[in-house]
């Protein structure tokens, strides 16, 4: 019997300067990158800890923590691949994600369709299955105050 599995991931990253900003997999031109042990792509943060909730896997944190060296500034693509590995492991394939990113700055819809390529390259699946929407917190907390990025990331995976 096919096992269907639903993970949600929500992740938030300060912005930090003399920091390159990288989302989804790119480098995005910015004045400011995001605070982080990794390369803090908070995009692929989120969207690691749905598949691994979705898998029954835990967090990024736990598998990646940022008390290891092993993982400083590393590129988060890398953990991507290895939360894929992970979920693959255990028999899964992701059906779909649907990732929701909350930033005043920079505006990120020019950039969408090349972050849905590179991450569906990484993980090797159709870029159909990746959606990824940009919208604002209304000028409201935290994101409204541009102090940092937030992102909410739904993934269904399948069991084979």
């Amino acid at each position: 019997m096919k096992k269907i599995r639903v993970g949600f991931g929500y992740d938030v990253h300060a912005f930090a300067e003399n920091r390159e900003l990288w989302l989804g997999g790119i480098k995005l031109p910015h004045n400011k990158g995001l605070k982080g042990h990794s390369d803090a792509d908070v995009i692929i943060h989120a969207l690691c800890d749905a598949l691994l909730g979705a898998a029954n896997e835990r967090n990024i944190g736990y598998h990646f923590p940022d008390t290891d060296d092993d993982f400083k500034n590393i590129d988060s693509k890398i953990l991507l691949e290895r939360t894929l590995k992970i979920i693959r492991d255990k028999n899964f394939e992701l059906g779909n994600a649907d990732i929701t990113v909350c930033a005043e700055n920079p505006k990120l819809n020019p950039f969408i369709p090349q972050m849905k390529t590179c991450l569906a390259q990484v993980m090797k699946v159709d870029v159909e299955d990746i959606s990824i929407k940009a919208t604002t917190s209304e000028k409201m907390g935290f994101v409204g105050r541009e102090e940092g990025i937030a992102v909410y990331a739904t993934v269904l995976i399948i069991q084979y």
